[in-house]
């Protein structure tokens, strides 16, 4: 025998599998083959495939939930970070125009001072017009909750509620106030810390927004050159699909919001509802936190309408606040976001609910964002197998045979069972 009959006859039981009963495969030697203490796999196949998929699964777990612990020890440069990004991409476009006639450096210093002067502005307007309807807004809200409380009487509920009662709750929640005054004094100071958190975030932003405009270009391609060569494509274009997504769903939910805002003040305006202005900025920054902000601000809006000019008033604001939404869904969505964002509303809902349990009103905000530049660049990194031709597929394997009930394969051979005379012998 030849030294390649002896190699493949020494091959040959290492290939050798059995087959038990029940379709269990056993991977090893042949008997008389096998060493000594040698294991024998028996653990049937879709198992070991199951356990094998379950490690992955917990390791990707561990990992994202250690990125969510480290996001929490350093939340406020998160925060900082990400409203960097989202003013960068509203900035863009106006520093690349304005780039064209001055240097980039000036065009980013002059768009971030407009841009905060423009915000200035608006909140100082808002300011001015709820200092000078103040004392008519109290005056009517007083007695649109007279009206309200009147209704509520003559109801077939019959709920009275007297002004004695009202005074009651009064003086009950200044006793509380009184009793819980270290409480709400931690709370103040706690909120207190909560502004000078908010104020060196948007500090820190605008710095970063800064470099950002001016070199985001270098700060890219620098980060590209750390990279090993054979992993800088898919880096650079993921990182293209990403902020491609995130740019186009930042600069869309900032168009829809501002349309969203201007719409409610003309139809708040129109029908006379006291701090029209301040109501449509509530609605202008609701609409950054997908499906639920802007109804929600709107329902304030109809709260409103109802004490200060009564029930048909807080209807015709419900109106307009479905008009508002019917607008948005069908026209202002598609042509603004097109198809950067082409997510599912039931993945939208899902991604709000989410981040809303993990992160309060900050992951409601971020969930949505993020979720989309995730799903982005997966579908353009991914490879995607052709789809099944199922009469090719047929013709391959033939036409898969039907099993009986008693689990025997039918293959159409067998005669007929008489159903006649049975023999009694």
């Amino acid at each position: 025998m030849t030294d390649r009959d002896d190699s493949a006859a020494t091959e040959r039981p290492r290939a050798a599998a059995a087959q038990l009963p029940g379709g269990t495969r056993v991977i090893g030697r042949v008997a008389g083959s096998r060493r000594h203490n040698e294991p024998v796999e028996v653990a049937p196949l879709w198992l070991r495939a199951a356990a094998g998929w379950s490690w992955r699964i917990i390791v990707v777990i561990a990992a994202v939930s250690l990125v969510f612990f480290a996001t929490t020890k350093v939340l406020l440069l998160f925060i900082a970070v990400f409203l960097s990004l989202v003013f960068t991409a509203v900035l863009r476009p106006v520093v690349n125009v304005m780039d064209k006639v001055m240097p980039r450096g000036l065009a980013a210093a002059l768009s971030i001072i407009l841009a905060f002067a423009v915000v200035a502005g608006l909140f100082t307007y808002i300011g001015f017009s709820v200092a000078g309807q103040w004392q008519d807004l109290a005056k009517q809200f007083n007695e649109g909750i007279t009206t309200i409380l009147t209704t509520l009487e003559n109801s077939p509920l019959h709920l009275t509620i007297t002004n004695a009662n009202v005074q009651d709750w009064l003086n009950q929640a200044q006793q509380w106030i009184q009793d819980n005054s270290g409480q709400v004094a931690s709370t103040a100071l706690t909120s207190a810390g909560s502004v000078v958190e908010v104020f060196t975030a948007l500090a820190l932003a605008t710095f970063f927004t800064v470099f950002f405009l001016i070199r985001g270009t270098d700060m890219w391609t620098w980060f590209l050159n750390q990279l090993p060569s054979r992993f800088r494509a898919s880096w650079y274009v993921g990182g293209g699909v990403a902020w491609y997504t995130f740019s186009g769903y930042t600069r869309g939910t900032f168009l829809v919001a501002a349309s969203d805002g201007f719409l409610a003040a003309i139809g708040l305006l129109i029908l006379r509802v006291p701090l029209a202005a301040p109501l449509a900025v509530l609605v202008f920054i609701g609409a950054f936190i997908p499906l639920i902000g802007a109804p929600l601000a709107m329902v304030i809006a109809m709260i409103v309408a109802l004490a200060a000019n009564g029930l048909l008033n807080a209807l015709l604001v419900g109106v307009v606040i479905a008009l508002i939404g019917q607008f948005e869904g069908h026209v202002l969505q598609p042509l603004v976001m097109g198809k950067q964002v082409s997510l599912h509303p039931v993945v939208v809902a899902i991604s709000v609910t989410a981040g809303t349990l993990v992160a309060g009103i900050l992951g409601a905000v971020v969930a949505v964002p993020l979720v989309a530049v995730a799903w982005a660049v997966f579908a353009r990194l991914r490879v995607l197998e052709p789809p099944t031709d199922m009469a090719a597929l047929e013709a391959a394997v033939g036409t898969p045979v039907p099993v009986r009930p008693d689990g025997d394969e039918d293959t159409g051979d067998e005669e007929p069972v008489d159903g006649g005379d049975v023999d009694e012998d």
